[in-house]
């Protein structure tokens, strides 16, 4: 695996984390103000949820390179 695969891979894994941990604890606000959406969290923590989801990914990528470099997995075809 190239250091641009690893990197896409990585970027990919990533993005499907992210939209896995949004939903993490949100709580709507009991009396939204005139003008905001009802549905909107009232403490969306999204510092964590992005920190939370390189840590996963990081996992999820290392076993992914894991099998890449064990030929377990080939992303180039013979």
């Amino acid at each position: 695996m190239t250091w641009f695969t690893a990197v896409m891979v990585y970027l990919v894994v990533w993005w499907v984390v992210i939209f896995a941990v949004l939903p993490w604890g949100v709580r709507p606000r009991e009396n939204p103000e005139v003008g905001h959406e009802r549905g909107a969290p009232e403490r969306p923590m999204l510092w964590r949820k992005a920190a939370v989801t390189s840590l996963i990914a990081a996992v999820i990528w290392v076993i992914v390179y894991l099998l890449v470099s064990n030929d377990a997995v080939d992303f180039y075809p013979k």
